[in-house]
């Protein structure tokens, strides 16, 4: 059955183009809407499977609302626009879109993105059932495992993490006791470690004693119906003061309230909290509606294990892992921190890796995008295959071409044999496009070619060979900003932005830095051979009140100074001459740029190491040599000295040098 599509554009010229396309390739335009009231109209008398959609038409309603009501009947469109702004691109994006094409449109581009459009919506819908069918299967088997209630728990927020994210689970009988408070729950410290919370733990973090709770729990009414909440959005509505109260003691932002009837007054409400404003939404209340049944077989269980044995719920359970270190998962090992903004950004990264989706990591540099994007690869069915890594911005413009897919011999001055590109290389696997947002305008159009058609041309040749390449691209530029100055192509950023992820700064997440500074410290110390003796509270004082322009890559380089420079007896430290800029302290000159403090460190590495060698008379190995009293290897130390361009001269007094 051909598939039937519906264009909204109030272009007649453009309009009239594009049905003549489609009818030529075999598809059914059942209309053509000039305004929002006639796409409507349309939509309701003959369901479209497809809808081509301007984000500027006339009338009061855009593109963008007729969008909302598509996404929300599960009808995939793909947006056209000859510009937008963005504010609009910034708006268009939250719609989720499967795709977008530039007018004027070129005929093979609107039949690929069609393609690609109605393969995504497909498989997505698809894909979401297949999950959704493995978590009700998982959620049934943990219920029939005979586990006490905590354990129970435990098991159910393990499996619902990638479906409906949180920072904070809970569930508990209702009507609430008020000599009790019997809500359990798992506050989130890792990726997949979970500290219990029970009635001991709440007066801990509340600081209240049981009548304190209790008279709480007494002026406190139950969610009755499945309902959201948002701090300072719908905090007004909130009649339960309980729940206010524990968003407050554990910092949460809103929460996802789930009841669950057992029948005879009795009911189980399941809670999920997060520290992020407006992160649920309807599709997580039907998603939990659809899991009604195994939930309340989880809740007929629970309620028997709370009143048939009360005391064994108070039994521990351990579930704490290495510190500071995500998940024992190889996928994610050396990202060090445990901040729910950097776990959301996991989570989404875990959730993704196992399809094909391109995926647009976005950040700041140094905030780790490379080590994420391999992570998605090495989760994903292509980790057996190459990853081929590519800087977008150091490789110069006329030779990006070349690098990318390949050139045949003689094709311009230098090319003296047939070369692979990274793409024909990443063939199988996984191709991560870094600093993407640095590509010239000239390559955009290109690439946008090679990810719509799944092919690629030497230059200086003419054969199209397909490859089966996975996108992963990178960026700390905005670019939205970048589309609005005409820097970059609106269709090539719809293409990439499949599925985005953005990496939080390190001055976003400081309740990470300790962890990230004992992971540096005991790295290089044990590369340099050195005993790790602690860091000075100075030094970690001052490393907190830091903003961390150059991120974790310039805390690593400040850690490696440090180790450099210690002598083997004392705790870390920072130089007396070195100063970390903070907004409160401006009295000496502030080091502001990753640049400047890599500059400064190897200055001062150099100049440490060229002292020594002059101390030992050029001698570096042997006992008195300088990789002795640097306590490092003799190779290390021939090795930085290669790195940092020290020579001969710069250490032996010679009649050249006198």
């Amino acid at each position: 059955m051909t598939k039937k599509i519906l264009v909204v554009e109030d272009e007649f010229i453009v309009a009239n183009n594009l049905q003549m396309i489609l009818e030529e390739a075999g598809y059914t335009v059942i209309g053509v809407a000039v305004s929002a009231r006639e796409a409507q109209e349309y939509i309701h008398q003959d369901k479209p499977d497809l809808v081509l959609l301007d984000i500027r038409i006339k009338g009061k309603l855009s593109g963008i609302d007729i969008a909302r009501k598509l996404r929300a009947d599960h009808i995939p469109f793909i947006y056209l626009s000859a510009y937008a702004n963005q504010t609009i691109l910034e708006e268009a994006k939250t719609t989720e879109p499967y795709g977008f094409l530039v007018k004027p449109v070129r005929a093979k581009d609107l039949l690929v993105a069609l393609e690609i459009a109605w393969y995504l919506h497909q498989h997505s819908f698809e894909s979401k059932l297949r999950r959704e069918d493995l978590l009700q299967k998982s959620i049934t088997e943990i219920s029939n495992e005979g586990l006490e209630a905590r354990q129970l728990l435990l098991k159910i927020a393990e499996a619902m993490q990638s479906y409906i994210p949180f920072d904070f689970i809970a569930c508990g009988i209702r009507p609430l006791d008020t000599n009790h408070f019997t809500d359990t729950g798992y506050l989130r410290t890792g990726f997949d470690e979970y500290q219990f919370i029970g009635e001991k733990e709440w007066m801990t973090i509340s600081g209240l004693n049981l009548a304190a709770i209790s008279d709480i729990i007494e002026n406190s009414d139950s969610d009755s119906y499945a309902n959201i909440y948002n701090r300072g959005l719908t905090e007004s509505t909130i009649n339960n003061f309980l729940q206010k109260k524990l968003m407050d003691w554990l910092r949460m932002e809103s929460y996802l309230a789930f009841p669950v009837a057992l029948g005879y007054g009795l009911s189980v409400h399941y809670f999920f909290y997060s520290r992020h404003v407006d992160i649920y939404n309807k599709d997580h209340i039907a998603l939990l509606n659809r899991l009604k049944t195994c939930l309340e077989e989880v809740a007929n269980k629970t309620v028997y294990a709370e009143t048939s044995s009360p005391a064994r719920i108070r039994q521990p359970v351990t579930t704490k892992k290495k510190q500071g270190e995500v998940t024992d998962n190889k996928a994610f090992k050396g990202i060090i921190g445990n901040h729910h903004l950097l776990l959301s950004a996991l989570d989404l990264a875990a959730q993704v890796a196992p399809y094909n989706t391109s995926v647009l990591i976005l950040g700041e540099s140094g905030t780790g995008k490379e080590r994420v994007a391999q992570a998605i690869h090495l989760l994903s069915p292509r980790k057996n295959g190459p990853f081929i890594k590519v800087n977008c911005a150091a490789i110069p413009p006329t030779l990006i071409e070349s690098e990318l897919f390949g050139h045949e011999k003689g094709a311009f001055t230098g090319a003296i044999e047939k070369r692979k590109g990274k793409f024909e290389l990443a063939d199988g696997g996984t191709i991560f496009l870094d600093e993407i947002g640095e590509l010239p305008p000239s390559m955009q159009v290109k690439l946008l070619r090679v990810l719509q058609e799944r092919e690629i041309e030497y230059v200086g040749g003419s054969t199209i060979i397909k490859v089966n390449v996975r996108i992963v691209a990178a960026t700390n530029r905005n670019l939205e900003k970048e589309i609005a100055e005409r820097n970059f192509r609106l269709d090539l950023y719809y293409r990439l932005n499949v599925f985005p992820l953005t990496l939080p700064p390190l001055r976003e997440r400081k309740s990470d830095i300790e962890a990230l500074v004992l992971f540096f410290a005991h790295k290089f110390c044990d590369a340099l051979n050195k005993p790790f003796n602690g860091i000075a509270d100075s030094m970690m004082e001052k490393m907190y009140a830091y903003n961390w322009p150059g991120n974790i890559r310039e805390l690593e380089n400040v850690i490696e100074q440090s180790v450099v420079l210690n002598d083997g007896r004392s705790k870390l430290q920072l130089m007396r001459s070195f100063s970390l800029s903070t907004p409160e302290s401006t009295e000496r000159a502030a080091i502001n740029t990753f640049e400047e403090v890599k500059h400064f460190q190897q200055q001062t590495e150099r100049e440490y190491i060229t002292s020594m060698l002059k101390k030992t008379k050029g001698r570096i190995r042997g006992a008195g040599g300088a990789a002795e009293l640097l306590n490092i290897k003799p190779s290390t130390l021939e090795s930085k000295m290669a790195k940092l361009n020290i020579k001969r001269q710069d250490f032996i007094d010679t009649p050249e040098n006198l």
